[in-house]
């Protein structure tokens, strides 16, 4: 006789049983046929499976109901139920340490989503809250499973909830590997970091279908809503590689810098890059005159153990830096204007970024270290009419909320408000520390010379002598390396040669660090 989908078995013996099973799990392994993995091969993309194995340590996979099928009957439901439902869901390791993942399987029902689908989605999210390990989703799917109608909608709304209740629990990670449309896009969005491939992976709220029906504009997937589309212009997402391999394997990366939920903190690691390494590089690094840029990793490279930092939104808003690295083994984030680009100057890209990074280093314990070389907030009516206001009171409130250690290093210009809000000592940088070309003032000599000095420069027979003599004796009285030290506003001036060191030593100081917010549900931060 035969079993489930004609698996032979022994009614009445054990090993005919087993045979059955193991049966099943061939096929379960297998998929639903060759040809559909065939025609995922030809659109460059791995199988579900393959993906796991590689985001997952050799052979450390459990696997959370693989003999799930859907009960769904009507448009031809009731003779198509393999097993799955279309996600693979389960838990194993990544540097030895415990991570649950769910992975679409595009092959069966093209991904998309119903109701026995949602459950296996639902459950491994639970499982990964109440154990407080991180959650690796490995998207690609086509949204909703259309002929399971509402039921298949609600499972979204499941999976949404758990994100929210999971955010800052623990780090939530989705990896964009197909196409992912509608509502499905909103669950990526509400997770802490979003990976993307190119060619192959797109996220959009509303096809080029519908924007060619609705607007007449004509546009490709990838136009619309490709990796680079959301790398570079819309912020969507964090990293985007050119192959899954180098994707997954960047995952794995991230991973090894994390918590698994925010009780702990981050893995430390032996550093063979001595604590006390000077760094006389930076003495040529950065240029003395405030108005010649420089490449601020350049100098982030020479602080951290080997040089070796992970890049958070690298082409997203370029005139600030957000990395992850070790300093003496110990997890930091970096938070850094850029003076290549936009003159580091803040705006509403950059404010928005900054923030959300900040958040995410306070929610999982990551030390802050905040390097600022900023000439103020960019000026102009696109910025005003946009927000600038409120999106730069998304920076302030998240560095005032974070109770992690904080600590700032002034190189050169702090300018404004930006240097209020760029982690300075009266919004409760925890360490202030300035290397000795540091400029920090309200504005820019030039430009206070003419506010104060007005007068004086247009009654002058050479106004331009006047001004510059007027700019000097700016300088020389509010502008010296010392004057914001000399009032406390600072901790220290410091050989920039040392930075290295003075950073380790005072996150060691800082190690126990305890702040308590007030007690209250939640903020309200500006949006």
């Amino acid at each position: 006789m035969s079993n489930l989908e004609g698996a032979p078995v022994e009614a009445n013996d054990v090993r005919g049983r087993v045979a059955e099973l193991h049966a099943i799990r061939e096929q379960v392994r297998r998929g639903p046929s060759e040809r559909a993995t065939q025609a995922q091969k030809a659109k460059g993309k791995l199988t579900a499976r393959e993906r796991i194995e590689l985001l997952l340590d050799e052979g450390s996979f459990t696997e959370v109901e693989p003999l799930r099928r859907h009960r769904a009957t009507g448009f031809g439901l009731e003779a198509k139920r393999p097993y799955t439902d279309g996600v693979i869901t389960g838990w194993g390791t990544v540097h030895g340490r415990t991570v649950f993942v769910y992975a679409h399987d595009f092959r069966i029902f093209g991904g998309a989503l119903g109701e026995a689908h949602a459950t296996k989605i639902h459950k491994i999210m639970d499982k990964a809250i109440a154990a407080g390990a991180p959650l690796v989703s490995l998207n690609d799917g086509a949204g909703a499973r259309i002929q399971e109608g509402v039921s298949a909608l609600a499972g979204y709304g499941g999976i949404f909830q758990r994100n929210t209740k999971a955010s800052g629990v623990i780090p939530q990670i989705s990896v964009m590997l197909g196409p992912c449309a509608g509502g499905a896009a909103y669950s990526p969005a509400l997770t802490d970091f979003v990976f993307m491939v190119r060619e192959t992976s797109q996220m959009f709220i509303t096809g080029p279908d519908v924007v060619r029906a609705v607007t007449g504009e004509e546009i490709t997937q990838n136009g619309l809503g490709g990796a680079d589309v959301h790398a570079e212009t819309s912020g969507v997402a964090h990293f985007a590689y050119d192959d899954e391999e180098t994707c997954l394997e960047e995952v794995r990366y991230l991973l090894s810098l994390l918590p698994q939920n925010n009780r702990e903190n981050p893995p430390r690691v032996e550093s063979e890059d001595p604590a006390d390494r000077t760094g006389d590089a930076l003495l040529d690094l950065v240029p003395a005159d405030g108005n010649r840029p420089y490449d601020m990793r350049k100098v982030i490279e020479e602080l951290v153990d080997d040089g070796d930092y992970l890049e958070v939104h690298e082409r997203w808003a370029t005139n600030i830096i957000c990395a992850l690295s070790r300093l003496d083994g110990q997890v930091v984030g970096i938070v850094a204007n850029q003076p290549q680009s936009l003159a580091g100057v803040l705006d509403i890209e950059a404010s928005e970024k900054a923030a959300r990074f900040i958040q995410m280093c306070d929610a999982f314990n990551i030390p802050i270290i905040t390097l600022l070389d900023v000439p103020g907030f960019l000026p102009g009516v696109d910025q005003e009419h946009g927000g600038i206001i409120r999106h730069g009171a998304k920076l302030l409130y998240a560095y005032c909320n974070a109770t992690v250690p904080r600590i700032s290093v002034i190189l050169r210009k702090a300018y404004g408000g930006a240097y209020i809000v760029m982690d300075s000592q009266s919004i409760g940088a925890d360490l202030t520390y300035a290397w000795p070309t540091n400029e920090i003032a309200v504005m820019g000599a030039e430009g206070a010379a003419n506010v104060i000095f007005r007068k004086q420069i247009a009654e002058a027979d050479d106004p331009e002598a006047m001004r510059a003599r007027m700019v000097k004796e700016y300088k020389a009285e509010l502008m010296h390396p010392y004057y914001a030290a000399e009032r406390g506003l600072v901790d220290d001036v410091i050989d920039p040669a040392e930075t290295r060191s003075v950073l380790i030593r005072s996150l060691a100081m800082l190690a126990s660090k305890h702040a308590d917010l007030p007690s209250r549900k939640h903020g309200n931060p500006p949006q």
